[in-house]
């Protein structure tokens, strides 16, 4: 079992080598993009507060040096008020204001840390072991093809199967027949040899749940 999976992971290890000298050097950033999320939301989003935040600065100083009163808040009470927190302002607004910044601060925190990958898998070019194009597929049609090799291995209908793919696991949950066991052993046989047959990276583990009561067959 170990065996399998140490070379199962070897392979997938070695699966964007094979896609970068079959394809090109530029592939690898192709995959990548195509694989993972983009930032562009939070960085515009960033960009324009900081441009908004700039620019009433620019604003109220302009005011203030021809002599005009502030269109807002004067820029020296401003700091003078911050300087001064906590007083004048009542706990509860502080506290939910200081809550609200913290939030924000994490969305754009772990925006910048986390991977941010897409619900999407590498396809091995031409399964494992193979030469081709690289293949980047949904999700949602993994699950599909899973769900089909699934649902003949028990034997049971498309409503009583349904497969959760995600980076590093496949579920599937399957809904027997009453009268007719389901064999777990078989299922996983089944899905976890499409999946060798994908050749995906990440390559996700397979976890079989069998409801342990059944539906009344047609």
């Amino acid at each position: 079992m170990n065996g399998t999976r140490q070379g199962s992971s070897a392979e997938v290890s070695s699966l964007r080598t094979r896609v970068r000298n079959a394809n090109g050097p530029d592939m690898e950033r192709i995959l990548r993009r195509e694989t993972h999320s983009t930032r562009a939301v939070v960085a515009t989003v960033a960009a324009v507060v900081v441009m908004v935040l700039a620019a009433y600065g620019l604003l109220e100083a302009a005011v203030h040096a021809i002599g005009e009163p502030p269109w807002l808040i004067d820029p020296q009470v401003a700091a003078q008020r911050i300087v001064a927190l906590p007083e004048g302002v009542p706990p509860l607004l502080l506290g939910a204001i200081g809550a609200v910044l913290a939030m924000v601060g994490l969305v754009f925190f772990l925006n910048g840390v986390l991977p941010g990958r897409r619900a999407r898998h590498l396809l091995a070019p031409g399964g494992r072991g193979g030469a081709g194009p690289a293949v980047v597929v949904d999700d949602e049609v993994i699950a599909s093809s899973l769900a089909r090799r699934a649902r003949l291995a028990a034997n049971v209908t498309p409503e009583q199967v349904m497969v959760v793919v995600s980076q590093r696991q496949v579920v599937v949950n399957v809904r027997p027949t009453s009268g007719v066991p389901v064999q777990e052993e078989s299922v996983l046989a089944a899905v976890q040899d499409e999946l060798n047959g994908m050749g995906l990276d990440p390559s996700p583990e397979v976890r079989i749940n069998v409801a342990p009561s059944g539906v009344i067959g047609a």
